[in-house]
């Protein structure tokens, strides 16, 4: 069922994305962002997890995409929508 919710919460993002206009250019470098986090475990494995599962929960796109709404910021709101793209992809690959 969490794959599910994935690839759905990735189809969805995708097409508010291409309805807003945004550049798929701008997606495709920003699409891997979120596993910057994975430099968290640098830092050790407790740090690295907390990282990593704080880049891959739908709260930040949430937020993000609350601001995006709140402040009419354009920017947020693709960010948020790349951002939420990204997890879904990875829990629709079983990982994330």
């Amino acid at each position: 069922m969490l794959r599910l919710e994935g690839a759905v919460m990735l189809l969805v993002s995708l097409a508010l994305y291409q309805r807003l206009g945004g550049s798929w250019e701008t997606f495709a470098l920003c699409f891997l962002l979120p596993d910057v986090s994975f430099a968290g475990y640098l830092l050790g494995p407790k740090a690295g997890a907390f990282a990593y599962n704080c880049a891959h929960s739908y709260v930040g796109p949430l937020l993000c995409a609350g601001v995006g709404v709140l402040t009419g910021a354009h920017i947020c709101l693709i960010a948020a929508l790349i951002w939420s793209a990204h997890v879904g992809f990875d829990r629709a690959r079983g990982t994330g």
